[in-house]
């Protein structure tokens, strides 16, 4: 049971890592500084499409690995 947990946890942090790389980022230097505080005043949305979808699969990868690192834990 702990190989098999293991090797889960293995798997979810190579794809974890694998998503964070493919996101884009949120600002390009200093001109994304200046711009990215006007944008989160005015509530502009930048994740859209792949952005999105990226974003959710980053977050049930990253409760995935919490949730296999503790079960390893407590075995």
């Amino acid at each position: 049971m702990h190989a098999l947990l293991v090797t889960l946890l293995i798997i979810d942090s190579i794809a974890l890592i694998a998503i964070v790389l493919l996101q884009s980022g949120k600002s390009a230097g200093l001109s994304g500084a200046i711009s990215g505080g006007a944008e989160q005043l005015f509530g502009k949305q930048k994740a859209r499409g792949i952005d999105l979808v990226l974003h959710r699969i980053t977050i049930v990868l990253s409760v995935l690995f919490f949730v296999l690192t503790t079960a390893i834990v407590a075995l």
